[in-house]
């Protein structure tokens, strides 16, 4: 019996019968709409006194629906109420405004459907009740319906009198057939046509990889800002604790390089967070170029104990940018691999050339005896690769000789 139940007037049964009148709700505007135009034509002033006209108002209206089902937000609060009242799983169901003119088509059609069943049992759910309690309560009341509401003379016989509760539980479970039926049909037609058309998925698909571009682009500048600090700092701090008490004049100078390069460092995660926080500007501190900052950078790289020599043949100044950014970027992690891998002490010699199509940045160090490893890999290099191929460069890293060498090439002239 339970299992008979549940679909008729069980919670999802329920949810789908609201959503049914929802529809109908929906449907009165237009159905006065219509009458509004059927009246004149059938020279009647009270069109809902007569069924027939009624219907003919409520085919006038549909039309009419169709069309208004074209304002934008449509879609988004069908799908809504699909979602909640008929139980049709979100990912099935497209959230945004219909685009193009076949998803608009398909919504139009459902609004339809939907105001239509929505109509129909709306008008069912409000006559059927009453009149199943008056069929459920006539034996008690005898001719005094007969008399008053003009029923049928059949119903003067006795077994007339004795069907009438069973034709109002049947016109009840009638009823309840319908709105499940229809609610079952709407449920299942839902994402057919409240469902991502090709360019729903495909928007969508854009949206995901310009976020998934943002957030690596930040997971390249953090791992960069971060990674190189942490590497200069861990040297400084190590090479400063083996001299403290031999040379205090080290250790000092070793800390000043400790505050600058955490302080910096803070600047640019401060800078590197702001877009991440929604409403909020980027932060004050400007992203550090090889114009502004190259000699910073490789003085930090030498009081962690490296010997760097630089040579540089390009007028940092002239660089643009976005080129300048991401090639400061390019030798930072170059360096803060010297660090972690070449040990302390070892010599560092850094190259930036330009000419009319590009600029080279080349960074070399000594292979350390036994190179070290981390589980699953580093970031430095994919990110490195990364960055040159955003600005249609090129990028290589191995041993040369008795050397690490990291070479890439940025073209100037395709540069964004």
């Amino acid at each position: 019996m339970r299992a008979f139940a549940r679909p008729l007037f069980g919670r999802r049964a329920r949810l789908r019968w609201i959503h049914l009148i929802l529809g109908g709700a929906l449907a009165m505007p237009y159905v006065l709409v219509g009458a509004v135009v059927v009246g004149p034509v059938a020279g009647s002033s009270d069109v809902f006194s007569s069924f027939p006209l009624q219907l003919s108002s409520f085919a006038v209206g549909l039309p009419l629906a169709a069309v208004t089902s074209l304002f934008p937000l449509t879609r988004p609060l069908e799908s809504a109420a699909v979602r909640w009242l008929c139980g049709v799983p979100a990912d099935r169901l497209a959230d945004g405004p219909a685009r193009g003119r076949a998803a608009k088509g398909r919504t139009a059609l459902w609004f339809t459907l939907h105001l239509a069943f929505g109509g129909i049992l709306a008008g069912m759910s409000l006559a059927v009740p009453p009149f199943a309690v008056v069929l459920l309560v006539m034996p008690l009341a005898g001719g005094v319906f007969h008399e008053r509401l003009g029923f049928p003379e059949v119903f003067d016989q006795p077994w007339a009198m004795a069907l009438a509760p069973l034709a109002g539980v049947a016109s009840l479970l009638a009823l309840a057939c319908c709105a499940a039926a229809a609610g079952a049909l709407l449920a299942r037609w839902a994402p057919a046509l409240l469902g991502p058309t090709p360019e729903d998925r495909l928007a969508a698909a854009e949206a995901r990889a310009a976020d998934l571009a943002v957030r690596n682009r930040l997971a390249r500048e953090l791992h960069d800002c971060v990674g190189h600090a942490l590497s200069a700092v861990t040297l400084q701090a190590g090479a400063a604790r083996r001299v403290l008490d031999a040379d205090p004049g080290f250790v000092r100078e070793a800390l000043a390089a400790i505050e600058e390069t955490t302080r910096r460092t803070v600047g640019e995660l401060d800078a590197v967070l702001g877009l991440l926080r929604d409403g909020d500007a980027p932060g004050t501190a400007p992203a550090p170029t090889l114009a502004t900052d190259l000699d910073g950078l490789l003085h930090r790289t030498r009081t962690a104990g490296m010997t760097v020599t630089a040579a540089v043949g390009a007028p940092l100044e002239a660089l643009p940018p976005v080129l300048s950014r991401e090639a400061y970027r390019i030798v930072q992690e170059g360096l803060s691999n010297a660090l972690k891998h070449a040990g302390e002490g070892a010599g560092v010699s850094v190259r930036v050339a330009l000419d009319d199509d590009g600029l080279d940045l080349t960074v070399e160090n000594p292979l350390p005896p036994a190179p070290a490893t981390r589980p699953g890999g580093g970031h430095g290099l994919p990110g490195i690769e990364s960055r040159a191929r955003v600005l249609g460069g090129t990028a290589s890293a191995g041993p040369a000789g008795d050397t690490w060498r990291l070479h890439v090439r940025l073209p100037t002239r395709a540069t964004p």
